[in-house]
């Protein structure tokens, strides 16, 4: 059971990032349609159950140390160079995510200016990628049960103190911006988007695990996890949508509502989830293409750190309203591979 659970909370660890972690994906996928966006997150938890259950199952399975290998087994020849250019390009676009919305954090929380919270962040990225960043990321992934914690606790405080019924805030709820019109596509999307992100380490991490059960159970408590956070994220913006719809970080407002103290310390979570995920996906994309502690390693870890933190000036919210759009219809790409990988690995004798 605790090989299970450590899974499935290495899981969620991967997923979280800046964007869920402060509420701005919440609000934008499932509480800008009101009542209805609950049926979105109920999709997307299905959806991450049976996906993050596939991806460590496989990776078990085939003992994966790399998800090149394991991507082009599942997907074939073609559908497999789709695949693998769609979580490359992913794996940098969601690292300068990261990027602003460290900015989006320190500036919101502590006055600092958004050049400032990126800077810092980039610089001990690339610092971190230098070391060795196994052990970094184990440390900072142990982060992710006090964001269970205060997730919990800002959803339990915001329907308590809510001012207004809920069909009251629900034509407010709608006006906020989405790149979506429909509650369906944008649960499947939101689903969609996040393996995208997981899927390399998810596949590695299962396949860390000798016992294909084992490994397939975690991450469907995983996945089944991440989508209980969903639903509670997104009742707790909706819930007090009207005061903190305007924030780049809805979440952490609500926080800060419940305490300054408490603010102050989710913001340091909120910044260590942050680096977790920003260290993934800018090591995995460098590592896709140099041999890491090489210095054509740390040539492009240079190269692509400023590069990333110049593309960050985007902005945090506008970023995760036209970039994590994108790759959720790209990342069904990678649904399709994992439909279709039981067949595949069944007609290969694996």
């Amino acid at each position: 059971m605790f090989r299970v659970l450590k899974i499935g909370s290495a899981f969620v660890g991967i997923i979280v990032g800046a964007g869920f972690a402060s509420g701005q994906e919440i609000l934008q996928y499932f509480t800008s349609f009101g009542y209805i966006g609950t049926l979105a997150a109920v999709v997307s938890m299905i959806l991450f159950a049976y996906l993050g259950m596939s991806l460590t199952k496989i990776g078990s399975r085939l003992q994966a140390i790399s998800h090149r290998d394991t991507i082009y087994t599942i997907s074939g020849r073609w559908l497999g160079l789709i695949v693998d250019a769609v979580l490359v390009f992913t794996l940098f676009g969601v690292g300068v995510v990261m990027i602003a919305g460290a900015g989006s954090l320190l500036n919101q929380q502590f006055g600092l200016p958004l050049f400032a919270g990126s800077l810092i962040m980039i610089i001990l990225v690339m610092l971190t990628m230098l070391l060795q960043v196994n052990k970094v990321i184990g440390v900072i992934g142990s982060i992710t049960p006090f964001l269970i914690l205060a997730v919990v606790v800002a959803a339990i405080f915001s329907l308590i103190t809510m001012d207004a019924s809920f069909s009251e805030l629900n034509p407010i709820a709608k006006q906020q911006d989405s790149e979506f019109t429909n509650w369906f596509v944008a649960g499947v999307n939101y689903a969609s988007f996040n393996i995208a992100v997981g899927a390399g380490m998810s596949i590695v991490m299962g396949g860390a695990e000798k016992d294909e059960r084992i490994a397939a159970l975690g991450g469907l408590v995983g996945g089944l996890l991440i989508g209980v956070l969903i639903i509670l994220s997104h009742l707790a913006i909706f819930s007090q949508v009207d005061v903190v719809a305007a924030y780049d970080m809805p979440l952490l407002k609500i926080v800060d509502q419940i305490g300054p103290g408490l603010g102050i310390i989710f913001s340091f979570v909120l910044f260590g989830m942050i680096f977790n995920t920003a260290v993934s996906m800018f090591y995995g994309f460098v590592a896709r293409f140099y041999t890491p502690e090489t210095k054509s390693f740390v040539t492009a870890t240079i190269v692509t750190g400023i590069i990333g933190f110049i593309a960050s000036f985007i902005g945090f919210t506008d970023l995760v309203a036209k970039f994590y759009s994108l790759i959720g219809y790209l990342g069904l790409f990678l649904i399709i591979a994992l439909i279709i990988a039981p067949f595949r690995l069944k007609k290969l004798g694996k």
